[in-house]
């Protein structure tokens, strides 16, 4: 153990210079690999002896970062025409142009295939049905007997009161049978023309005002698939079922096809509204935002141009347009979801 205060201070001192020398030794270590990572990053190394002036490496850098710049140009050359520097690619989109044409606006409605005239024969008098001479299928006469009925009672006997039909046509249904006992308004038989068939439904009530005489529709028939069957509106109730809330209306076929049976079930593409010679778009066209409707057109610098829009009658495919675009304008039907206002855009195919 070193007792000697002199030793003792010459040992401290020369084991302080000898941190303060390891501490200074590892900050030189860690200041030369900073600037050889700036220099890295820069485009440059570090001076070492023998090697090129600082000269030199400025230039090197200066030669780096033109390479840097005119590759930035060419990139930016490569965006398409119309685009600058900074500005995002162009996107591709579908267009179609906004011509003039006809549109309707249909209500699709289920309706039922009947006879145009359907009647129920009753008897005149009260009684036994002690004949019938009709089956279901059979063609009958207006005026030709089709059932006898003896109203006789215990005590007391009378002829038998024939039953006549009051209009010609074919025998539908037959709900009762000889020995059944019927009063005056029991249906013996009910007699339809078939002939001549029409389609009934009913139309809800938010589309009764447009209900009217004259009205076209298309009907489909579940027994003849991918077949439409013109049909006009015939008849129109004047008054709504309470119930329901509907009004009742009849369709005559423009053009009588034997394949159509009383009875078929009926799809009804009912044309409400027609408005010919508009301005018409595909119903993809139009996008719904903020309680407003826009489109997209397509300018001739090849640019997405924003147009608020003011609907007409809708169909299945298009939609009328009241103001916001004119014929011959070429409106955006595919990408619009991804554009702005003045986007550059690429159409294709």
């Amino acid at each position: 153990m070193v007792t000697n205060p002199k030793t003792r201070s010459r040992v401290t001192r020369t084991v302080t210079g000898g941190i303060i020398g390891l501490i200074l030794v590892f900050a030189g270590l860690i200041g030369v690999s900073y600037v050889g990572k700036q220099n890295a990053a820069s485009g440059t190394r570090a001076p070492t002896p023998g090697g090129p002036p600082s000269g030199q490496g400025r230039g090197g850098q200066a030669q780096a970062g033109g390479q840097a710049q005119a590759g930035g140009q060419a990139q930016a050359g490569n965006r398409g025409p119309g685009t600058r520097a900074g500005e995002r690619n162009a996107i591709a989109v579908r267009v179609q142009e906004v011509h003039l044409g006809t549109i309707e606006n249909k209500v699709v409605l289920n309706g039922d295939v009947l006879p145009r005239t359907q009647v129920a024969i009753y008897p005149t008098v009260a009684g036994k049905l002690t004949e019938a001479r009709l089956q279901v299928g059979d063609r009958v006469q207006q005026g030709a007997t089709v059932a006898m009925v003896d109203p006789s009672r215990p005590g007391e006997i009378y002829s038998q009161s024939p039953v006549l039909s009051p209009i010609s046509g074919t025998v539908i249904q037959a709900p009762v049978q000889p020995g059944d006992t019927l009063s005056s308004q029991t249906p013996v038989y009910v007699v339809g023309d078939l002939s001549r068939l029409l389609v009934e439904t009913f139309v809800p009530e938010r589309f009764s005002n447009t209900a009217r005489q004259g009205l076209s529709a298309a009907v489909s028939l579940e027994a003849l698939p991918g077949e439409l069957f013109d049909t006009l509106v015939d008849e129109v109730s004047p008054v709504l079922d309470t119930a329901s809330r509907t009004l009742k209306i009849r369709l005559r076929f423009t053009r009588q096809d034997p394949r159509i049976r009383a009875g078929m079930f009926a799809m009804v593409n009912l044309v409400t509204h027609t408005r010919q010679n508009v301005p018409i778009i595909p119903r993809e066209a139009v996008i719904n935002t903020y309680d407003s409707w826009i489109a997209f057109v397509v300018t001739d610098q090849q640019r997405a141009q924003r147009r608020e829009l003011r609907l007409g009658l809708e169909s299945e495919q298009a939609i009328e347009i009241l103001s916001g675009l004119e014929p011959g304008e070429w409106v955006v039907t595919g990408g619009q979801n991804f554009l702005s206002d003045n986007d550059p855009v690429r159409v294709v195919q």
